[in-house]
């Protein structure tokens, strides 16, 4: 008995509770969530004009780190087979055995459950849009199969985000949320075709399809450069829709000088500073248009 390998499991069972932890906040990437959550909070203080009560946040939060977990942890399970043959995602626990599919699963439903509470927290409308978001957002760990729309596929399960929060706020839909979530989808599609030229190659001897395997690493970033563009062209158009001033637009400029920096530091010849793009500059960029609404909306009151 002493000789028999441990699983996964048993690993994962005997591990310290913080190397477990750390595993399990690797495999969701959950510093992504960063990335939706600011917008998200976006949309409901533009719904409710100001901040929203203590309650719709927090059932927001819960709802937006259930969504994303979910995601997280479907998209390590249906890539594991690629991202074993993959060397840049060669160390992901699931790959590495940190974690075990068991666990995955669990955490799943456990994130999904979460999801569903916080929606039917809020109101009628957010539970009853609940299953048809977390389709949206799950299906896209296959859309890569398919299309090399993938990308915008991403941007969407993102872009639900703000217009989520926003129906969590005022139990309805607005032209200023769908805006706000075109943008974001933008955005998100924008950065997602800059990370996915590490893996031109690899999707080429996989059968995978992306912006960059389709057209070429140069006319990718061309393409993400447009994206980009009108990411900025509907945040400006956004102050039509809902009472926005000069601090705002001073943080949709400040975006777009982000995003053209963004665009300096990859190249098609060098893509060494792809991660500095991708976590950075985009981390900035959510937490900016945040708060360049919120300061706005302030000021207003």
């Amino acid at each position: 008995m002493g000789n028999v390998p441990l699983t996964a499991g048993d690993r994962l069972a005997r591990a310290p509770g913080l190397p477990a932890l750390q595993a399990t906040l690797s495999m969701i990437k959950f510093q992504h969530t960063l990335f939706a959550l600011p917008f998200a909070f976006t949309g409901a203080i533009l719904a409710a004009r100001g901040w929203p009560a203590r309650r719709e946040a927090f059932w927001i939060l819960g709802a937006m780190v259930g969504a994303r977990s979910a995601a997280m942890v479907f998209n390590r399970m249906a890539d594991l087979g690629y991202d074993r043959r993959n060397p840049r995602t060669a160390s992901r626990p699931l790959v590495t055995g940190e974690l075990g599919l068991p666990f995955a699963w669990t955490f799943l439903l456990a994130s999904a459950g979460l999801f569903f509470l916080s929606a039917a927290m809020l109101n009628r409308l957010a539970l009853a849009l609940a299953a048809p978001a977390l389709v949206v957002i799950l299906s896209y760990s296959y859309a890569k199969r398919i299309s090399w729309l993938t990308h915008l596929h991403l941007g969407a399960s993102l872009g639900l985000a703000p217009l989520g929060a926003w129906i969590a706020v005022t139990g309805s839909i607005d032209p200023a949320a769908l805006l706000l979530g075109a943008a974001v989808a933008l955005w998100v599609a924008g950065f997602d075709v800059i990370y996915s030229c590490q893996d031109t190659a690899f999707d080429e001897r996989e059968g995978l399809h992306s912006i960059p395997r389709r057209f070429g690493v140069p006319a990718a970033l061309r393409i993400s450069s447009g994206l980009h563009l009108a990411t900025i062209i509907l945040l400006l158009l956004l102050p039509r829709l809902v009472p926005l001033h000069g601090v705002y637009l001073a943080g949709v400029v400040g975006t777009a000088v982000l995003l053209a920096y963004e665009h300096t530091l990859v190249k098609p010849h060098d893509l060494t500073r792809v991660n500095q793009a991708f976590f950075t500059v985009n981390g900035c960029v959510s937490f900016l248009i945040f708060a360049a609404t919120a300061l706005d909306l302030a000021r207003a009151a």
